[in-house]
């Protein structure tokens, strides 16, 4: 049984592009990475996800079970971060955290006490005297106090200062170590690389690829440097120049043994090839898309 299912989902609003024919797969147990910009659908697909709006089309299950027809039951297993989000000002933390868990018929105070003090976040404190990071916090112990079987987290580390994120990364490595399932849309392409084990990547509603964080960056790309550079030869298939210094750096697409001839005849003191970073990954299968 899979975590998260989905055929052909697809999600208009009227006219407008929401989420076109996505496919996804992601197994019990994963810690899967969503990754495009603003935009791009990452969003739709969270919601249409947890039946918080209906697809046009397609279908979608959670824990094996269908996103229309078991809405309630789905939401009860699944923790649940929005990008964006709103509480009642007035109200303290732990009467927020409270609330949340009364909603789901369970007491999680002790969870809730643990996240807290992990998180640095104020119970005392009233909603509406907290910073816009520790409202995130608020949230983020909302969706993991019950401890559930899947985690559906949307931009969850936005607002976090670094120390925040490491620790809020730490917590959910500890929950997939336990068995949960990760789900986490992002366009911090660092994380996605630090933390996940598979991801895929949209784009204007369509899934580019999906495949291990580590398959993604077996492009057929490479990152060229070369330093101390006196003659430099004309090579095609060549794009994100960067110089720095006496340093050139390049991604090349072409075929490795054509361009060692070609760098036969430059002139420069030292060379350095590698895979690219998933940043550079991900701008390989935007623009593989746009040359289509």
């Amino acid at each position: 049984m899979k975590a998260i299912k989905t055929t052909v989902l697809t999600k208009y609003y009227g006219a407008s592009r929401g989420i076109i024919d996505v496919d996804l797969a992601v197994e019990k147990g994963d810690f899967y990475g969503f990754i495009g910009p603003n935009g791009a659908g990452k969003s739709t697909t969270i919601r249409v996800l947890l039946g918080l709006i209906s697809p046009t089309s397609g279908k979608a299950e959670i824990l094996g079970k269908d996103i229309q027809k078991n809405k309630t039951e789905i939401l009860a297993s699944v923790g649940y971060l929005p990008s964006e989000f709103g509480f009642y000002g007035n109200m303290r933390v732990k009467e927020m955290l409270s609330l949340s868990s009364k909603l789901r018929k369970q007491n999680c105070e002790k969870e809730a006490k643990i996240l807290c003090e992990r998180l640095d976040l104020d119970a005392e404190k009233r909603i509406s005297q907290l910073s816009l990071g520790n409202r995130k916090k608020v949230g983020i112990v909302c969706a993991l106090q019950h401890k559930p079987e899947l985690y559906i987290l949307d931009e969850p580390t936005s607002g976090l200062d670094p120390l925040m994120q490491r620790e809020f990364y730490t917590i959910l490595q500890e929950r997939n170590a336990e068995g949960a399932t990760v789900f986490l849309s992002s366009h911090v392409l660092s994380e996605v690389s630090r933390y996940c084990k598979n991801a895929a990547i949209i784009r204007e509603g369509r899934l580019l690829v999906s495949d291990t964080v580590s398959n993604l960056g077996h492009t057929g790309v490479k990152r060229i440097s070369l330093r101390g550079v006196k003659n430099m030869p004309e090579i095609k298939d060549i794009r994100d120049i960067k110089t720095q210094n006496d340093t050139i750096s390049f991604l090349y697409g072409g075929r490795t043994d054509e361009l060692v001839k070609i760098l036969a005849s430059a002139s420069f003191e030292d060379i350095n090839i590698t895979d690219p970073d998933l940043d550079e990954v991900f701008m390989h299968y935007y623009v593989k898309e746009e040359s289509k």
